[in-house]
């Protein structure tokens, strides 16, 4: 508080989480759904990649495989972090009640787009490992269990525009506040705006989700990688193609 009985940057309220050394793992159900958004925000991107060598399958099977594998990781991130919610709020912990489910149609589509994803990339694992000759076993599990994926996924992602939007304006929106506590406590800072911008409020646990996402991609990426000498016998059946 400042002489004059203002509320200078330095007094700005943060949530009690958020100050000296937050845990990593913090933020609660809003971490929660910013990690989940986060890593959805991810695998948009890998997907639409992924969809891209479908297109050319035959000049960009490798990458098709790697993409792949390399989804593994920042998929289980988002399994594991609804996974989260939905074990926190069925047994009964008070924030994620105070929350509130998803809405009743997502939450009975919920468990086919899980089991879908799982059998949409234990097929392609299976297929790798099997090799060429598995095509017409296992091939149209795989295509028909895409297919459904993808409806499934297009639900699913429309039901949640409102936590996608929540979870990528968010940052923008703090930016904002450390701005203007920047020019509010200007005048009284030894250093105009350096107090404002560390003490602005922030969501704890920043540094836990980063890591759980670089972690995430760092596990699919060795996972690509190591699995690189199984590529061989389809990259050589679609260049005979």
């Amino acid at each position: 508080m400042s002489p004059n009985g203002t509320r200078t940057a330095a007094t700005i309220d943060t949530p009690r989480a958020g100050r000296g050394h937050a845990p990593l793992l913090a933020g609660a159900t809003d971490g929660n759904e910013r990690l989940t958004v986060q890593a959805g925000a991810v695998l948009f991107v890998l997907l639409a990649v992924l969809g891209l060598t479908i297109v050319r399958i035959g000049q960009l099977t490798w990458l098709h495989l790697f993409l792949g594998l390399l989804l593994i990781g920042p998929l289980a991130l988002k399994l594991a972090s609804t996974g989260y919610r939905f074990a926190r709020y069925y047994t009964g912990a008070p924030a994620y009640r105070r929350k509130g489910p998803p809405l009743a149609a997502l939450r009975a589509m919920a468990p086919l787009l899980v089991l879908d994803t799982l059998v949409v990339f234990a097929s392609g694992v299976a297929l790798l490992f099997a090799g060429p000759s598995s095509r017409s076993a296992l091939m149209p599990v795989h295509k028909v269990s895409f297919i459904v994926w993808l409806f499934l996924a297009s639900l699913h992602v429309l039901g949640h525009l409102g936590e996608l939007a929540r979870g990528l304006v968010a940052p923008r929106e703090r930016r904002a506040e450390v701005l203007a506590a920047a020019r509010d406590g200007a005048a009284s800072a030894q250093r105009p705006g350096l107090g404002a911008w560390t003490a602005a409020p922030r969501l704890p646990g920043t540094a836990g989700r980063a890591l759980a996402l670089v972690a995430s991609l760092l596990g699919g990426l060795v996972l690509a990688l190591a699995l690189i000498p199984e590529y061989a016998p389809w990259i050589e059946h679609a260049a005979h193609r």
